[in-house]
């Protein structure tokens, strides 16, 4: 551990007098140098794998906040992008894929990661670990097996046919469930190889499941990729964010994940009264408070603060900053968080 990254020391267990702050979606359409960028490159899956401009945008919250943390900017879906599965993304609307369907759809698939596409993935890594300040930590990350899974099966955001098919054909199911998890693994660690200090799995759809299906679906795939993470890198820690547990965050301990990020749904009280003083705890200020600005975002930051005292604590949102946020609100929390 590098004493001198607050992240990684909390990460490692330390409390701190203030935690260190990154937001997810950092890097992103509210910044007008990322606006610029993404139209230099045309498209935003250009972007993605363009690695001089993701390590550009991937800085441009460093250089004007100075975030504790900079997270790789990709896509969750460069994973089955990777595996073989068309990939485009149409704007104002999202992803679109050629659906995995069934279990025979399954063969279209390769049966590992194609590398000249995450190699651009990882000499962006690279290049960012090369340009950060000393202080300031780089996190990879890949979104969590049922996530990917359910936007691989629709072709799109619609999560029904994902759990059709995982409740009419579990075994089936499991097939692609598998294949992501191996992939992923592959694909945190080869980020780490190329310079990640910690990685985040993003289960953005977790909250939609039952108990029942939760526990095989989420919790059981993510617990593989972590165990195949630390097989290889077993110093680097890993965040788990399954977006949406809410009354399942009980069985959050079962994970063993490093951190445990909370979304903006949560109750950080109840959640710390749960998991205990111990657990890294990221979160989980609500990106509409960062909108709001003013009294509203500074009493919502203080609420947050207080709720994660006594314990290691990451500063962070619920979900991703807005394209809408006001600039001078992130600096707002940015200085409100570290009581400047």
């Amino acid at each position: 551990m590098i004493a001198e990254k607050p992240l990684l020391a909390v990460l490692g267990g330390a409390t701190l007098k203030r935690p260190p702050v990154w937001f997810m979606r950092q890097a992103g359409r509210y910044l007008p140098e990322y606006r610029s960028i993404r139209a230099q490159a045309g498209s935003f899956l250009n972007l993605c794998y363009n690695p001089e401009l993701a390590a550009e945008v991937t800085l441009q919250p460093i250089e004007r906040f100075h975030f504790d943390a900079a997270i790789l900017f990709a896509d969750i879906l460069l994973v089955p992008h990777a595996l073989g599965q068309d990939l485009s993304f149409v704007e104002n609307e999202g992803p679109r894929l050629t659906p995995i369907a069934n279990v025979g759809d399954l063969s279209r698939l390769r049966n590992g990661l194609d590398q000249d596409r995450v190699g651009r993935v990882y000499e962006t890594v690279k290049l960012v670990r090369e340009r950060l300040p000393a202080d300031v930590a780089l996190i990879g990350f890949c979104g969590a097996p049922w996530t990917v899974a359910t936007y691989m099966v629709s072709g799109g955001k619609d999560r029904s046919a994902a759990l059709l098919w995982a409740l009419r054909d579990p075994d089936g199911f499991a097939k692609l469930i598998d294949r992501l998890v191996s992939a992923s693994v592959d694909y945190l660690c080869h980020q780490i190889d190329a310079g990640a200090e910690a990685v985040q799995i993003f289960d953005s759809w977790a909250g939609e499941l039952s108990p029942a299906l939760f526990s095989r679906w989420c919790i059981e795939p993510v617990k593989a990729i972590m165990k195949g993470v630390k097989a290889r890198h077993p110093l680097v820690p890993v965040i788990a964010f399954p977006r949406g547990a809410g009354s399942k965050t009980s069985i959050l301990s079962e994970l063993g994940a490093d951190a445990i990020g909370i979304d903006t749904a949560e109750d950080p009280v109840a959640v710390r009264s749960l998991l205990g003083k111990t657990v890294p705890l990221q979160g989980n200020l609500d990106p509409l408070a960062l909108i709001a600005g003013g009294r509203t975002l500074d009493d919502a930051i203080a609420h947050v603060l207080s709720a994660m005292s006594g314990g290691p604590h990451i500063f962070n949102l619920g979900h991703g900053i807005r394209p809408d946020t006001p600039i001078e609100h992130v600096e707002q929390a940015v200085r409100r968080i570290r009581g400047d």
